[in-house]
């Protein structure tokens, strides 16, 4: 890997590198995603099964559409019994993190008459994007469904591409029925965003669409924002880690690969004050390299967007990482927690040695879907927040009116909206 001193234009140049990943800088597809959604919005079905023949090879039809509750048994068949029982484990846990975010309605009831609250709702319906092809990602199933089951959404809506044979992957269906998907349609791309957020003769429109996708995927979600809520345009994935001289070299590099592997586009930056560190896990990076599975995928990431900075500083180090606002965030140094009291953007931040980034992918209970290219600077992790809605309460006697309705009344006359005041005025006419 790359060894750079850490100064201003070490920075200013990585962070211009890396926004070149976002998925808004890849507007040449935006006129083909576009296509697809209007033959969806004006086909429906037949758009939605032409393309999944012409893109997945899947002869999808309105008989086979959805999936059958005899595909789902067959999926628990074809699925390792030792897998199932991981996979009920993990769900176990994220389902009991996610519990602890519920939000509740209040009311703030007063003696004068006044009554002021928030009502929480959850969404109605919501649909689930699922990638298929090649990889089978079942946690992922698991991190978009249950926050939305514990909020309390009625209809959760999944999509994912078939294979070539019509038949979704084993392990996505047994994740998506423990979860607790109500539906789950075969069809992928573009056209499922476009199905979700219209609607079609089977697939009904919703009000919500998670999950993570390709680039026409984002760009297609990015597209229907306004017809529907989405909860993020995903960027490829990051992990920086902060770590001085006590950390250990092989542990470092192992986890930067962890995510080097997903893609040439994803990122790996370890930002260090210890040059000796920066050194050796350079070295362990490329034994592992070498050696691991996806090894020219890995070797393409960190030539692309994998980094070593050495900086003065812990206190350089720490305002590095804010200024990158990496995905993950893993803090190995001599004492992690007042590191991470100084961290501002982070998507998921990882104490300590013993937790490695793939312990929150998979098991740990905390979501993994999580902001990437920066935007951990405004936006946090999927969340059960993500599938509800707030209506504000407000009640008022004739008396706690009466007491105030003069101010409300010269606040819209200064405002020029006479029948904002008259419509407070009335109330109080003699007759």
């Amino acid at each position: 890997m790359r060894i750079l001193h850490l100064d201003q234009d070490t920075k200013k140049n990585l962070l211009e590198e890396l926004l070149k990943r976002s998925p808004n800088h890849y507007g040449q597809y935006e006129e083909r995603v576009n296509e697809i959604l209007e033959a969806v919005k004006l086909k429906g079905d037949a758009a939605v099964f032409a393309y999944t023949k012409k893109f997945d090879g899947a002869k999808i039809d309105a008989s086979n559409l959805r999936v059958t509750e005899e595909e789902i048994e067959e999926a628990y068949r074809l699925t390792d019994d030792s897998l199932i029982a991981v996979i009920k484990k993990a769900l176990r846990n994220i389902r009991t993190y996610h519990e602890k975010q519920r939000q509740t309605s209040w009311f703030d009831s007063r003696s004068d008459g006044t009554v002021l609250g928030q009502k929480v709702t959850p969404l109605r319906r919501v649909g689930v994007y699922v990638p298929g092809g090649k990889a089978a990602y079942p946690s992922s199933v698991l991190m978009n469904i249950l926050p939305a089951k514990v909020a309390g959404v009625d209809e959760i809506i999944m999509t994912t591409p078939p294979g070539a044979d019509g038949k979704v992957t084993p392990t996505t269906l047994v994740a998506a029925n423990e979860a607790g998907a109500n539906v789950i349609f075969k069809a992928g791309g573009a056209q499922a965003i476009g199905a979700l957020a219209y609607g079609t003769a089977h697939i009904p429109k919703v009000d919500k669409i998670v999950g993570p996708g390709n680039i026409y995927v984002a760009l297609a979600k990015k597209a229907v924002y306004g017809h529907v809520s989405i909860d993020a345009i995903a960027g490829p994935s990051e992990i920086l880690v902060i770590a001085d001289e006590t950390a250990n070299p092989r542990y470092v590099a192992a986890d930067l690969l962890s995510q080097a592997e997903h893609d040439e586009l994803a990122s790996a930056i370890l930002v260090t004050t210890s040059e000796k560190l920066a050194a050796e896990v350079s070295a362990e990076a490329e034994k592992f390299a070498d050696a691991l599975d996806r090894s020219a995928i890995i070797k393409r990431s960190l030539d692309n967007y994998g980094y070593i900075l050495v900086a003065d500083t812990m206190e350089e180090a720490v305002e590095t990482a804010n200024e990158i606002a990496s995905e993950h965030l893993e803090i190995q140094t001599k004492d992690p927690y007042d590191v991470m009291t100084k961290i501002r953007n982070a998507g998921a931040i990882f104490i300590g040695e013993y937790s490695s980034e793939p312990l929150g992918d998979y098991f740990a209970g905390p979501n993994h879907v999580l902001p990437t290219n920066g935007t951990a600077k405004f936006f946090s992790p999927l969340s059960v927040d993500d599938f509800i809605k707030k209506s504000s309460i407000i009640s008022y006697s004739r008396d706690a009116l009466e007491k105030i309705h003069k101010d409300i009344e010269y606040f819209a006359e200064a405002e020029k909206l006479t029948a904002h005041a008259n419509s407070i005025r009335v109330r109080f006419e003699e007759r």
